[in-house]
């Protein structure tokens, strides 16, 4: 029993040796210009090696993406977890998104930039993946106006808005490799995502409830 044990452990291991490097390659050359050799030479992999655990290219890539939308899902739903307010539930969803690129700049090459030049997979994959966060943002809207938060309005092109602003600022970070803090940005961001639905920053709210 230990033997097998001890073999999984090490596939999952290479399994993951080969995801890391793979974001490295994919990040610096792209997808198209990435190639199985190079990602099995920063493994420490054989070609071989890298073929029994993907059947090619494109599945890593797509599990780079899988993986990272579990990632940003868990950090979104554990944010959530934290507020209440609805409208705060938004801004906390929309910044775990955020935090979690402004660590990984490589991870948000990948995610923004190298999906959009790796063909029609992986473009209706992410039209699917932002579809899913802006509904996340979009559920939160719609509790403000049942909680007369804020005024009825079409949440669902609210939703699309906020993360698609969210999105752009981003991919506009890694594109032009700003060197300022991506949590600056969004400061200068959210107000405007506030007075887009008539809502007022919670922290703000607070300090005026009595």
């Amino acid at each position: 029993m230990a033997i097998p044990m001890l073999q999984q452990g090490r596939a999952r291991a290479r399994q993951q040796r080969i995801l890391d490097a793979a974001l490295r390659v994919f990040s610096r050359r792209g997808y198209r210009d990435a190639s199985v050799e190079e990602i099995a030479d920063k493994s420490s992999t054989s070609k071989g090696g890298i073929y029994f655990h993907f059947p090619g290219k494109e599945a890593i890539f797509l599990h780079l993406l899988d993986r990272t939308v579990a990632r940003l899902r868990a950090k979104i739903d554990a944010a959530l977890a934290e507020h209440d307010d609805p409208i705060a539930k938004a801004d906390a969803a929309l910044l775990a998104v955020l935090h979690t690129f402004a660590k990984h700049r490589a991870l948000a090459r990948l995610f923004m930039v190298e999906t959009m030049g790796a063909g029609h997979v992986f473009q209706r994959r992410m039209a699917e993946v932002h579809a899913e966060f802006a509904t996340i943002i979009q559920r939160q809207l719609d509790e403000a106006v049942e909680q007369g938060v804020i005024e009825p309005l079409d949440t669902e092109i609210a939703g699309r808005a906020w993360f698609g602003a969210l999105n752009e600022l981003i991919t506009d970070w890694v594109l032009l490799e700003r060197p300022d803090r991506l949590e600056d940005t969004y400061a200068a961001l959210r107000p405007l995502l506030m007075r887009s639905v008539g809502a007022v920053n919670p922290s703000d709210r607070a300090r005026v409830m009595p």
